[in-house]
C-alpha cells in the first residue's frame, strides 16, 4: 500500500471512529442514569476485550501480546484512567461540555509528540493547531465560567491521559511490528482489569437492567470500544501524531450538535463560531482540499 491509499485509508478510519464516538457521548450520558460511572466503564471494556479477541481468533491472528510495559501504560492511560475519569465527569457535567473538555487532548498530544518523539509539527500544522485551539476557547467559553469545577478537572485530566497514551502507542508502532488490532485488544485488557477493581472498590449505586441500559451498553461494548478504538489505532498507527490527534476535535464538534438535538443542551452564538474555527483547523491540519504535492 502506497503512502497516498494509507493515508486517504487512515482519513476514512478517522471519520467513521469521529462518528461512533460523537454519539457515544450522548450514550454514555444516557446510561449513567442506570449505573454507576465504574460499573459501567468495566462492563463496556471487559465485553470490548472479548469481543476484540474472538476477532483476532476468527481472523487467525496471534494472540500473542505486544511488549507489555508499553502496552500496560497505555491501557491504564487510555481505558482505564481516560474513560474512568471520563465517566466521573458526566456525572456532573453535560455531556456537550464534557465532551469539548476531554477533547483538549490534541493539544497535549502534539506538545508531548514534539518532546517525546521529535514530531515538530509543520507550518500548516501549528496554522490548525492554532485555529481549532481558538475554536475550542469560544465553544468552552471561558469567561462566563466552566461549570462545575469538579466535571471540569476530571475531563481535562482524562484528555491529558489519553494524550500520553497516544504517543505512547506511536512509539511503540515505531519501535516494534505491532498489529493494531493486537494493540488495541490487549491494552484494552489491562485497562479493564484495573477499571474492574476500581468498580468493586468503590461504592456505587446498583445498575439497573433496564432496557435503555442493555441498549446503550451494547452500542458501547461493540461500536464506541471495540471497532472505534481499533480504528483509533489504525490512524495513530498510519498518521503523524498532530493530524491523528487534532482530527479527533470532531468528536465534541458533533457531540455539542448532538447533545443540542438529542438532549436539548444550547449551542450558544460564540459556540458556533468556535465550530467554524476548529472545523478550519480541521481542515488545514488534515489537508483536506489540497492536491497531494502541496
Amino acid at each position: 500500500m502506497n503512502d497516498m491509499s494509507s493515508r486517504r485509508g487512515a482519513l476514512v478510519a478517522m471519520g467513521v471512529t469521529v462518528l461512533i464516538w460523537s454519539y457515544s457521548w450522548i450514550v454514555m450520558k444516557q446510561v449513567l442514569r442506570h449505573a454507576g460511572p465504574f460499573d459501567f466503564a468495566a462492563l463496556r471494556y471487559v465485553g470490548g476485550a472479548v469481543l476484540l479477541f474472538a476477532g483476532m481468533a476468527v481472523t487467525r491472528q496471534s494472540l500473542r501480546p505486544p511488549p507489555l510495559g508499553p502496552t500496560i501504560l497505555i491501557g491504564l492511560l487510555q481505558t482505564a484512567a481516560f474513560q474512568g475519569l471520563g465517566q466521573l465527569a458526566l456525572i456532573a457535567g453535560g455531556a456537550g461540555h464534557v465532551a469539548l473538555l476531554a477533547y483538549a487532548m490534541p493539544f497535549w498530544a502534539v506538545l508531548i509528540a514534539w518532546v517525546g518523539l521529535g514530531e515538530a509539527p509543520t507550518r500548516r500544522q501549528w496554522t490548525g493547531v492554532a485555529l481549532a485551539a481558538i475554536g475550542l476557547v469560544c465553544v468552552i467559553e471561558p469567561w462566563n465560567g466552566l461549570g462545575n469545577a469538579t466535571s471540569t478537572l476530571l475531563a481535562l485530566a482524562g484528555g491529558l491521559c489519553w494524550a500520553g497514551a497516544t504517543v505512547a502507542s506511536k512509539r511503540l508502532f515505531q519501535r516494534h511490528p505491532v498489529q493494531p488490532l493486537s494493540l488495541t485488544a490487549w491494552q484494552m485488557a489491562f485497562g479493564a482489569v484495573a477499571l474492574s477493581i476500581a468498580a468493586l472498590c468503590i461504592p456505587q449505586r446498583p445498575i439497573e437492567w433496564v432496557p435503555a441500559f442493555i441498549a446503550g451498553l451494547a452500542y458501547s461494548v461493540v461500536a464506541a470500544s471495540s471497532i472505534a478504538w481499533a480504528l483509533w489505532a489504525l490512524v495513530v498507527k498510519r498518521l503523524p501524531t498532530a493530524v491523528a490527534a487534532i482530527s479527533t476535535l470532531a468528536v465534541p464538534v458533533t457531540s455539542v450538535g448532538l447533545a443540542w438535538l438529542l438532549l436539548g443542551e444550547t449551542v450558544s452564538p460564540m459556540g458556533v463560531v468556535g465550530i467554524a474555527f476548529i472545523v478550519a483547523g480541521l481542515v488545514a491540519v488534515t489537508g483536506l482540499g489540497r492536491s497531494p504535492g502541496k
